[in-house]
């Protein structure tokens, strides 16, 4: 079996040095050979680099703004990743909208959004959304941008079978399912049990949210098996039927 982390950052700081190489030694002998590298602002770009640089093949760089680093500067930010066009980059995100800590920034998150769905399809990129808080403000931007024809996934689903299904209105969607859907009290269990198969892509989002037993742990792509393990569990079938259905979902959305 082997298995793609579609949302992962090996290069946060929960993994100095050395330890992102070791990351990744664990995750291939995990069988999770393939892993997409999310993106926050320009801070932490070329650290990504340099460890896709490293494992060719392995990982895989995206580009863009995460929302909770939107503030008055965001232009500049986004100006900024044009330096790093047609360097590999597979999704343009973690981009969305996160309203959970605040709102200050609101209008410029929302801004930003537009901006970058403009900039995924100039140039011909899938999007990885990060969404928290702000379903109804997403939805109005995706609408606004349907004439864009994008593509992508929202990156650790929580949302309800009814969020799922309105974003199959626009096209080409998949959703992220991570380790929440492991947690005892979680009610994602039910609502992958209606989402198509070919909808699902597994992600660690590590180093946060590990899947029960590490629950509280520092999170790493190793974990996927226990999630799809999981989506088996949930979806009545076997672990290589996820693994080789979500690795083809993956390969399709970003290419790889």
């Amino acid at each position: 079996m082997v298995f793609v982390d579609t949302h992962t950052h090996c290069t946060d700081e929960a993994f100095p040095g050395p330890e992102q190489d070791l990351f990744v030694e664990r995750a291939v002998a995990a069988g999770v050979t393939r892993m997409l590298l999310a993106d926050i602002d320009i801070r932490e770009r070329n650290e990504m680099y340099a460890a896709c640089g490293r494992h060719p093949g392995v990982l895989y760089p995206m580009l863009g703004l995460y929302p909770g680093s939107v503030d008055k500067g965001w232009q500049r930010e986004i100006d900024a990743l044009e330096a790093w066009k047609g360097k590999g980059a597979v999704a343009i995100g973690e981009i969305g909208l996160d309203y959970h800590y605040g709102t200050e920034f609101k209008e410029e998150q929302k801004e930003a959004l537009r901006v970058q769905f403009e900039l995924a399809a100039a140039w011909g990129l899938p999007v990885n959304i990060h969404l928290r808080d702000a379903t109804e403000d997403f939805f109005r931007v995706l609408d606004d941008c349907r004439h864009l024809g994008l593509r992508g996934n929202l990156h650790a689903f929580s949302g309800s079978i009814e969020t799922f299904r309105r974003i199959q209105k626009y096209g080409d969607w998949s959703v992220g399912i991570g380790g929440v859907i492991t947690f005892k009290k979680a009610s994602l269990p039910e609502t992958v049990r209606q989402i198509p198969l070919d909808r699902i892509l597994l992600e660690t989002d590590s180093p946060y949210m590990a899947p029960t037993p590490l629950r509280g742990t520092r999170n790493e792509s190793a974990n996927i098996p226990l999630i799809a393990a999981k989506v088996a569990e949930v979806k009545g079938v076997d672990i290589e039927t996820v693994a080789a259905v979500t690795t083809e979902n993956a390969e399709k959305l970003f290419a790889i």
